[in-house]
């Protein structure tokens, strides 16, 4: 790491302090960027990865609703407008306990390289809230995101900023903050995506994350001559992302044998087929349950409950060939990338947002696998959500074929980015690198060709 680059770190940190998620985002995309920095040093005098790590909006404010005793709730709501050189701000909401400034700041700046990624004219944003939809009832979860939405759409808009779900927020959500935006505005806009497809939305959007994710780990074994057929896969989580990656799965020919909650995970060792996989869809979906329900369903599986005094995750310790981490951030740390090397895996596709911590990033990198980070791996989230914005301005729906097939292609074309990038600077095969790189360098000459702004 260049001295640069340690002062440029050392500056984030002393001025984003209890940042922790922040700071690594940062960390690894700065890293990357050396070589880059070293050849090209425009980028330097004009000051590119300072302004890049300065969002250039911050909104945060109070958001109060009556939850169904009478009682007066009070959550906080943030909007992070992270950068806009080559289009709008777009990113999803969070609402989860978790969420603070630092996880959305580095969920921003991630998205700002990522949304670079997909070739689509989509700058890099974040936002959300500590309120958790979990065991909420549905006139609950209105109540709050309508008086979320009432601050919210002063700052958001089709042309400005285009929020769409994560964690916490899917189909149900977005219809009421909608809902509530169209009321305010008295305007019918692609102003979110992940709409219903009655109003808007695009088809294949809630798949696309997840499908996306297991088209991008076909690309890499394409370059070793192989495919997904036959292939033992670790999936983590068993929300939209996990659900679609192991449909995609199952309809390529490989094989899940894993999902988890908060609570635990179900290794099922003769793999979970397109009925067991509905059955987990209508539990996680509908009656909204936990994943031990899986196992008390289904006897060819086993369920282990999660201990939060671990150094390691037991779901990375079995024997496969692919991982798709689709949980949350952080979820590998070094033990468990080490553990997944030993016990075979030899490709990594993330589906969720920096899935890996750093430490077992260079796990990954140092042993050579076929490993994707999620800014490449799971942007076809964002690449359909930019699909819908482009058949919302032309008012217009494709259909599930085409979507599906551009979504091949922007994968596909990523991954080709990322190959290139890390080529041309002498780092072949370091998919890290590569989509680092590729991705920055769009949103940088874009931002000297805007002036100092």
């Amino acid at each position: 790491m260049s001295e640069y680059i340690k002062n440029l770190i050392a500056e984030v940190k002393a001025k984003n302090p209890a940042e922790p998620e922040f700071h690594q985002a940062v960390t690894e995309v700065a890293d990357s960027l050396s070589v880059v920095l070293d050849k090209n040093p425009e980028y330097r005098r004009k000051k590119i990865l300072e302004r890049i790590v300065e969002p250039e909006r911050v909104i945060m404010f109070r958001v109060p609703w009556v939850d169904d005793q009478g009682e007066v709730r009070v959550n906080r709501g943030f909007r992070i407008e992270m950068n806009s050189a080559i289009g709008p701000y777009k990113g999803g909401l969070r609402f989860h306990p978790s969420v603070n400034l630092g996880i959305l700041k580095f969920l921003a700046f991630e998205q700002v390289f990522k949304n670079s990624l997909t070739t689509l004219p989509m700058g890099g944003g974040k936002g959300g809230s500590d309120f958790d939809p979990k065991g909420k009832t549905d006139n609950e979860v209105m109540r709050f995101t309508q008086s979320f939405m009432s601050e919210l759409f002063r700052h958001i808009g089709p042309d400005t900023d285009v929020p769409a779900g994560d964690i916490g927020v899917g189909g149900r959500e977005i219809g009421f903050l909608f809902g509530m935006y169209k009321k305010l505005r008295n305007e019918f806009t692609g102003v979110l995506t992940g709409k219903g497809l009655n109003w808007g939305g695009s088809k294949i959007r809630p798949e696309a994350t997840g499908y996306g994710a297991v088209y991008f780990a076909q690309e890499m074994l394409k370059t070793k001559s192989q495919t997904l057929e036959g292939k033992k896969c670790l999936v983590s989580g068993s929300g939209n992302v996990a659900q679609y990656t192991v449909e995609k799965i199952l309809q390529l020919g490989g094989t899940a044998l894993t999902l988890s909650d908060s609570n635990g995970y179900i290794y099922d060792e003769a793999g979970i087929d397109a009925e067991k996989l509905a059955f987990l869809m209508d539990l996680k979906n509908v009656k909204r349950g936990r994943i031990k329900e899986y196992a008390d369903k289904y006897s060819t599986a086993q369920y282990f409950e999660t201990d939060p005094s671990a150094q390691f995750n037991p779901l990375w310790n079995h024997k496969a060939d692919c991982a798709f981490p689709s949980a949350t951030q952080n979820e590998i740390n070094a033990v468990d990338a080490a553990n997944l090397v030993r016990n075979g895996i030899y490709v990594v596709s993330e589906g969720a947002n920096m899935p890996t911590n750093l430490d077992g990033v260079n796990v990954f990198v140092d042993s050579k696998i076929l490993y994707a980070p999620g800014k490449a791996a799971n942007a076809g989230g964002v690449a359909v959500s930019g699909l819908e914005m482009s058949q919302n301005s032309m008012r217009l729906g494709w259909g599930r074929e085409e979507v599906d097939a551009r979504l091949q292609t922007i994968m596909k074309d990523i991954h080709a980015s990322c190959i290139a990038a890390s080529s041309r600077y002498g780092l072949e095969g370091n998919y890290v690198a590569g989509a680092n790189i590729a991705g920055f360098l769009k949103v940088a000459d874009s931002m000297i060709d805007q002036g100092i702004v």
